[in-house]
Formats: structure tokens, sequence, C-alpha cells
């Protein structure tokens, strides 16, 4: 603009920025109230220099003394609101940026962790089955002379398998006694060098033996788990005796009844009356580690108590009163991270947190507390260990593989672990390997469909299996997880539906056809088995 609307140009004025190559060019044909316009379009053939603005000083002596530019208008409220409201923002977000990072570090550097090679899994969570190893180890390491046995690097003195089904539906907690006679498998242990040292194997010790001694870790107690029952473990928490202490104190304590009085003068210095407790910290320690003044006083009775707690203690951990109250939440957090040693694979607060949300839609009254079958050992004269009462104990080992609920549950419709069978890619026909039964109890009706799925269809890897067993009200199809594209593609070719076909739980060989069983509900080769969709209304 002009100087002070007298027609003097202000030279400061005849710079301008010129927005297509970022520089500032001196305009000398500018006339007055243009200068300060937009840089010319390209190709315009304007004089230029590249060079910088002259600064305001020079600017004012080339005007004169009496040259003034108008100050620059203060921001109104409205624009200053703007401003703060943004900063606020800002702010905030890095402040909770910060402090969200420094809670995660916080619980990250709580975690133990012991790297148990390929006894374990990489991965936090599954589709599948999965099987968590707690062990509460009696290690005295670091607690004085409290406990006795000063400095004891401890056993495998509470070990269960924690078994979570497929659909998430149920748990099984199987306790494994410590003074069941078993052998130990060679173990590779992680040293602190980086080395790893194979630990030889042991036949016919005691399963507490698997952890502390000869430098055993962990993992030597998963492998031994593994080789006793038959289950791949995926991962294993352990926790000492402050981990009872200081949970239980968490979580406001934990209910627990007794049946009759408990002094326990001997051992634990536990005392309770007849009926309902609250116990917490050196209380319910001394509760869990009781085992003089109950039943017969061993560890079969002591078993009993600590299932009745953990029990209880899942309970309170999931109450609302726990998980809605911010400062038990942290407390609980706290505690939980500094009390436990876990396995690299959930070895984070990430990992934890992904474990802790695939698990936590197992209702509590669907966690099923079991003892592995024992009797006394014969070999001793003086029964202070036990032995494996089979078949009892081999069944019962078959029926967690199996993946079956000790208790009657209803399975959960879960679409992250219950998916629609039909849905997925389908098998050519030409690898459609299937063998026909016939249970409809219309004759021919096998070697009909036989001769529709080869001549017509293209399946000519079938067979006719003859007569099923028995008479079935409607078709099924069974098929292993390896041939679940086939059973979609035959599916799709029957007008099955998801409900007739039945997967089993073990791959199948190469060259293994599924079998489709008809029933009652065949008609003809061809003839869609499952009902039509109902009518959509207009």
């Amino acid at each position: 603009m002009d100087a002070q609307g007298r027609g003097e140009t202000d030279p400061a004025d005849q710079w301008v920025f010129d927005p297509q190559t970022g520089t500032y060019q001196l305009r000398m044909d500018a006339p007055p109230g243009e200068q300060n316009a937009s840089a010319p379009t390209p190709g315009e053939a304007a004089p230029v220099q590249d060079a910088p603005p002259p600064s305001r000083s020079a600017a004012r002596a080339t005007r004169g003394a009496n040259s003034r530019r108008k100050p620059k208008p203060k921001p109104s409220k409205k624009r200053r609101a703007m401003v703060w409201t943004a900063g606020g923002v800002g702010f905030a977000l890095v402040a909770v940026s910060i402090g969200g990072y420094l809670v995660y570090q916080h619980f990250n550097n709580n975690i133990s962790t012991v790297d148990v090679g390929d006894a374990g899994s990489k991965d936090a969570t599954t589709d599948g089955p999965m099987n968590i190893l707690v062990i509460g180890t009696d290690s005295r390491v670091g607690l004085g002379r409290q406990y006795g046995d000063e400095g004891s690097v401890g056993h495998a003195d509470t070990t269960i398998l924690f078994h979570v089904s497929k659909d998430r539906s149920n748990a099984t907690a199987l306790s494994i006694p410590r003074d069941l006679i078993t052998d130990i498998p060679d173990c590779p242990t992680r040293q602190k060098d980086g080395s790893t040292k194979v630990i030889p194997g042991e036949h016919n010790v005691r399963f507490n033996t698997s952890l502390g001694q000869e430098g055993r870790d962990p993992g030597c107690t998963m492998r031994t788990a593994e080789a006793l029952t038959g289950l791949k473990i995926d991962h294993f928490m352990m926790a000492n005796f402050n981990a009872v202490k200081d949970l239980s104190t968490a979580v406001g304590g934990v209910d627990v009844c007794v049946g009759k009085d408990i002094d326990d003068k001997g051992g634990s210095g536990l005392k309770l009356s007849k009926g309902h407790h609250v116990v917490e910290g050196e209380q319910a320690l001394a509760f869990v580690r009781t085992r003089h003044s109950v039943g017969f006083g061993g560890d079969l009775d002591r078993i009993k108590l600590q299932q009745q707690f953990l029990s209880s203690l899942i309970r309170k951990m999931k109450s609302s009163g726990t998980l809605t109250d911010p400062k038990k939440l942290w407390t609980l957090a706290d505690v939980a991270t500094k009390a436990l040693t876990v396995d690299t694979g959930i070895g984070s607060v990430k990992k934890l947190s992904d474990l802790a949300q695939d698990l936590s839609s197992v209702p509590p009254k669907n966690i099923t507390f079991a003892t592995v079958p024992v009797v006394d050992n014969p070999a001793e004269k003086v029964h202070t260990s036990v032995v494996l009462n089979n078949p009892s104990a081999k069944e019962l080992f078959e029926m967690v593989q199996a993946d079956n609920s000790l208790t009657s549950t209803k399975p959960k419709a879960s679409a992250s672990h219950a998916p629609n069978p039909l849905d997925g890619p389908k098998a050519a026909p030409i690898d459609v390997r299937v063998n026909v039964l016939n249970g409809s109890g219309t004759f021919g009706a096998a070697q009909a469909t036989l001769d529709w799925l080869q001549n017509t269809e293209g399946v000519t890897r079938s067979s006719n299996g003859g007569n099923a067993p028995g008479t079935l009200d409607k078709t099924t199809l069974v098929y292993a997880p390896n041939q679940a594209d086939q059973a979609r593609r035959l599916a799709s070719m029957m007008g099955l539906s998801a409900s007739a076909l039945k997967q089993g739980t073990q791959n199948a060989a190469p060259r293994a056809p599924m079998t489709l069983t008809l029933g009652k509900d065949f008609t003809t080769p061809g003839k869609p088995l499952s009902p039509p969709p109902a009518p959509t209304a207009a």
C-alpha cells in the first residue's frame, strides 16, 4: 500500500512473495496498492531479482522519520479462544501419549520372563484349545527365614494345568500332585550367557523336582506335564509366596469356607474357625499352604483348599467391583505383573493383554477343578508319594485331549471361534474323495447318489460304502479338518446345511475319503437336502 496514503510507494511493499518459487521478488513496475498482490502468473515477463526482502529498518529509513506502518491488528477474542483450545487439546494429547507410554513401560518392566525354547508357543493366543501351566513355587529366595528353608530355589510345589476349550465356553483346571512319581525328560535350559544346557532327565522321581532341582527351569515342568498328560502346553505362569499374599490383598480379600476348625500349629500357622472367612495377605498364604490340619494331613487334601482359593480368586478378579474400580484395577495390574514370571511368548503387557482378552469370555461357573487320579505308591512301606491311578487317569487325560468339558455346558456361538463351515474355498470336484453310505432306508439310494456324483458332478473319486449300521433321520457328512474344502464342495452339490457337516479333530491321510451317510431326508440325487430359504416380504 502507499505510504500513509500520500501516494508514495513503500519500498518494502515492492517485494512480493512468489508461491511458485518460494522466494521474494522485487517488482519495480507494480502500481501502488497492488505491490503485495500475488506473484506474477507463470510466463509473465516481469523483471525479478532473487534476493531476500529488505529489513524493516531499511524500509523505515527509506520512507523517512514520519513514515509509519499500521500496527498488526490483535486477534479477536474468538480467535484467541481457538488458539488456546487447540493448544490445550494438543497438550492433552501429548500428556496422554506420554502417560500411556510410561504406564506401559511401568507394567512391562514389572514382568519377569524365562525363555523356554520350543517348550511353549511363540504366539500369545490360538484359535484352538489352549493349555496354560500355572506353577506355584515354594522358593524362599529373597524371603529370609520367615518361611523356613532359607534360600531354597524351590520346587513345583503347586501345579495346575489350565485347559481352555476351543470355543472358550469352559475350562478345566487339572491339579497335578507334587508327590506324583513320574519321569522327567531331558530339558534344554537357557543359561545366563545365552548358551543352552541340556539337563538329563530322570526316571521315577517326584513331579515337583521338575523345577529348581539340578538347575531346571519352568520349561522342564512344561515338558514333564506334556509327557504325563499328552497335552501340548502353550504357556506357563509361575507365582511365589508373595504373589498369593499380594494378589489376595489387591482384590480386597478372597472368600473361603472351611468345614471344621483349623489350627495348624506345626506347619502354616493357619487358625480359622468353621464357616465362611475372607482371607488376604499372610492369612491367604497360610490357607493355601496348610495341610497338617485338614483331611489326612497330606498334599491331596491341601490341593482341595488351593482349588477352592483359586476358584474364589478368579471370581473376585472378574467381579464388577474389581474391574470397574480404577484404583483396584491399577493395584491388581501392578501386583500381577510384579508377582508373575511367564514365558517369553506372553512376556509383555501387550501379549498378556491379548491372552487375557481371549480367555475373558470363559464364565467362572464353567471352570471345573479336578485332580489327576492317583493312589498310594505300592513300592513304599511308608507312603509318602503317589502313582497314577489307571485307567481313570488315562480316561481323564483323553477327555481333556478331546477338548471335552468335565461339566455340562452349552457351546458358545462365536464368530471368532465357531465360523460357518460352509464359508471358505471349495475343492475341485476331481479332488473330492467320499464314501457314500445308505442310512435312508431306501433301497439303492447310495448307488444312485454315486452314479449322480460320478457322471453328473465329476466326483470320480467316490465309492459305495453299502448300508449304514442303522437308519438316520438326517443326512450327515463326516470329514477331517484338512478336508474342509472338499466338504464345502460336496455340501454345495448336495444342498447340505451347515448342521449336516461334522468335522473331526484329527487330520486325515492324503487319500482318505470323507463319509457321506444318507438319511431319511434323502429323496433324489441332486435335490437339495436343506430347506429353501424363507421368502422375503416385499
